[in-house]
Formats: structure tokens, sequence, C-alpha cells
């Protein structure tokens, strides 16, 4: 795809997006070829979203990075998507349905950065990005199904469509030095007061940091970086749920925090 390509793709997803009308698919000439054109797509999507009033992106989500999200969406690998400060909430919001094609949710763990993790030749790892880290918050995920039927569109166009983010709802912060241990720390999802899943946050590529690092890598390859003061949510340790008017959504993880969202 040429430079006006890229820009006739990304606006068409955004202009959906502003509609909130579902597509279908991308035309031909339009779509990404591969991850690295999604992703190309995707900033700017980012840009005209930030024009049209939704705000400027102050994070990230990494989805498929639990078995059981790869399995729910049959992508064997993680793919991010951007955060936007108009629809980052915390603690509990209330969420109006309407304003979504199809909405769901996820309990994830999400990682406030510290301090920038600037790139240096060598791959991020774990150990090397846990120091950028200055609190954690559980989280719920609005993801968005914008299309007609998801599991007929390609991974680099749902990569270039945000991969469903949407918003998020952040629990009060805890302070990395207060935090469990995030290789087997239960996440859980209640709907309306009833359990519909519970996870492991180790279900995040085996420590939801192992998340961050490839975040952290994937940004490297495109010239990008981590900064002071971003929000990435790292992964959802429970499969999509999705909702219907009146649904009351609350999440929490062991030892981290609780968050709610109501849809009217």
């Amino acid at each position: 795809m040429n430079k006006e390509e890229l820009k006739q793709a990304a606006g068409i997803l955004a202009l959906t997006r502003v509609r909130n009308q579902p597509i279908d698919q991308l035309p031909d000439k339009y779509r990404p070829t591969d991850e690295a054109e999604g992703y190309l797509v995707q900033e700017q999507v980012h840009l005209l979203l930030d024009e049209a009033g939704y705000g400027k992106r102050v994070g990230y989500k990494i989805g498929c990075t639990t078995p059981v999200m790869q399995k729910f969406l049959q992508i064997d690998g993680p793919c991010s998507g951007g955060i936007l400060n108009t629809s980052t909430n915390y603690i509990a919001t209330s969420a109006q349905h309407r304003n979504f094609s199809n909405p769901g949710v996820e309990c994830e763990i999400a990682a406030f950065i510290g301090s920038d993790l600037i790139p240096d030749g060598n791959p991020f790892t774990q150990e090397s990005v846990a120091p950028n880290v200055k609190a954690l918050f559980a989280a719920i995920e609005i993801v968005d199904d914008r299309w007609t039927d998801y599991k007929s569109v390609d991974t680099p166009t749902l990569i270039a469509d945000d991969f469903f983010a949407s918003g998020i709802v952040l629990s009060q912060p805890k302070r990395i030095q207060d935090a469990p241990d995030l290789s087997s720390a239960i996440g859980h999802m209640t709907i309306n007061g009833k359990e519909v899943g519970k996870g492991l946050t180790g279900d995040i590529l085996g420590h939801p940091f192992e998340a961050l690092a490839w975040l952290a890598n994937s940004l490297a390859t495109r010239g990008k970086n981590l900064k002071t003061g971003e929000i990435v949510m790292l992964g959802s340790v429970v499969e999509t749920q999705w909702v219907l008017p009146g649904d009351e959504v609350s999440i929490d993880i062991d030892g981290v925090g609780d968050a709610l969202v109501k849809f009217v």
C-alpha cells in the first residue's frame, strides 16, 4: 500500500467508528497485506480520531496474550491497539450501550509506565521492563466488534482497526512494590452478580511483563517506544463477554484491585 492507500484505509475505518456503523470488509486495495501495514494504518486511524475529537493516544492494549483469547479469536500471537484519553475511566463508570456496535468486556491487568523504555539494540525481556513499571491496575477493557463478521476479517485488518479497542476502566493504582506475585494472581469477572469467568495473570504469556516486553520490542521495530505516563493493558484472563443494555460488569484481580461498568 502506498501512503494514499494507507490514508484511505484509515479514513474508512475512522469514519465507520465515528458513525458507529458496522463494516463488512475493507476494499481489497485498502486492505493491509501484513501486520506491519496494519500498524501503519492504525497510526493514521489514531490521528483521524484525534482530529474528530476522540482524543489522543495515551497508551496501548495488547490482545491475544492468553490461551483463552488466542483460542477465542483463532489468532496465535499478540496484537496491539491504542488507548485514547477520552475513553479512559476509573474505578466505576457507566457506558451508553448505543454508542457501540457490539460491546464486550474483558478482565485485564494494566501497567502504568514510570520511565521511558528506550531501545538499546538488545531485546526487551520480562526482567528488563519490570523496573519501568511504577504501578498496576485491575482493569476492564471495553471492546467493540465493529465488523459484521469479525471471524472473516484477517489479522492485519483487525490491527488496522485498533484490534477491537474502545475503552478501559481502571481500578485504583497498586504500587508495584505492593503488588502480588503476577505469575499466580487470580482475576474474576461477574455480570449482574454472576461469575462468568476467571483466570490467572500468569496465563498472560507466563507473566504479564512478558506481554509488556513483547510490546516494547514490537514498537522498537517501528521506531517507537513506551513512554513515561502511558498505560498498557496486558491482556484478558477471561474470554470476551458480549453485553446487553442494563448489564453491570465487575472485575477484580486478587491483590491488585477492582473496577465496574454499567451499560445503560
